[in-house]
């Protein structure tokens, strides 16, 4: 099931609204499943937990079709379950109904085509910075040469602007810095998609717009996949392709989908001083504190 594109006379143009669904989906199917021409397709997908006042949903058929390339953020408050439906494409998690399809195969568990970039970096406090980039290369290019892997670990390090501070250990390192590890190390084994679960979250306004700049400029020249969770609606409509809202859970739902039309390269000046800009900003603020307002700051 894919997100329409029909689109509200009284909003935005760029903005499409997924169909309407049934209550509840119907149990994961046995057989193979049908070929789609999407890259990436989240299908029918909830998300139920039990508890011990009895069953809690987080997310309730969510449906939604990824071209190969698209950078999409995801918003929305506290508790919608952007992080559930992310750690479910990643395979760290698993639907109650519904299937992910990556290439027309079901995801049922992680793997190297899939890499995730988290917010609190992730990094192994006692090697340094080249060896956390490394230890991902070794696991994913088995069969390479000692110096091949060497040479894909400096390779992403210097990519990532940390060529003078291979030796150091994250606590030598600064947030930004830091994440820039993270980064690397994700690239370095060439993933397909790219999962960031709010990566600039803990940096300060002047560090997260320079690693936006520079993910971005990364992203441009080394293609790949991305979808990544923000609460910052500004950084959303200058990295994404398109802007997935989701409503409140329980039994969260994709809402609206903005389309970007920003053309890249972005020019963050340019983006910002556009009346398109502020007319899609305004709209989204509209969706999540008005329309789906919360009592909670965003996630």
């Amino acid at each position: 099931m894919n997100a329409l594109s029909t689109t509200d006379s009284s909003s935005p143009s760029e903005i499409s609204r997924p169909t309407s669904s049934p209550t509840s989906s119907p149990t994961l199917p046995q057989t193979p499943s049908p070929m789609t021409s999407h890259f990436l397709e989240i299908d029918g997908i909830s998300k139920i937990y039990p508890t011990a006042k009895g069953s809690y949903t987080v997310l309730e058929d969510v449906n939604l079709t990824i071209d190969e390339g698209e950078f999409i953020c995801l918003i929305g408050h506290s508790g919608c379950g952007k992080s559930t439906l992310l750690n479910m494409v990643a395979g760290l998690n698993k639907p109650t109904e519904g299937q992910i399809l990556l290439k027309n195969q079901r995801i049922t568990e992680p793997g190297p085509d899939r890499m995730v970039i988290f917010q609190n970096y992730s990094l192994l406090p006692w090697k340094t910075a080249y060896e956390n980039v490394y230890l991902a290369v070794e696991q994913v290019y088995k069969h390479r040469s000692a110096q091949e892997k060497k040479d894909i670990t400096l390779e992403h390090l210097e990519l990532v602007g940390l060529t003078e501070a291979i030796n150091k250990k994250p606590s030598q390192l600064s947030g930004g810095m830091k994440q820039r590890v993270a980064i690397a190390r994700a690239l370095a084994t060439r993933p397909e998609v790219l999962i960031m679960d709010e990566p600039f979250g803990a940096l300060d306004p002047i560090t997260r717009e320079e690693m936006q700049e520079e993910l971005v400029n990364i992203w441009e020249t080394h293609p790949s996949t991305v979808l990544m969770i923000t609460h910052d609606l500004d950084e959303a409509l200058f990295l994404a392709d398109r802007l997935v809202m989701m409503t409140n859970g329980p039994s969260a739902n994709i809402g609206e989908i903005l389309e970007i039309p920003f053309p890249r390269p972005r020019n963050r000046a340019q983006v910002v001083e556009s009346p398109k800009y502020r007319e899609l900003r305004n709209h989204a603020l509209d969706f999540l504190f008005r329309r789906f307002a919360h009592d909670d700051a965003l996630e």
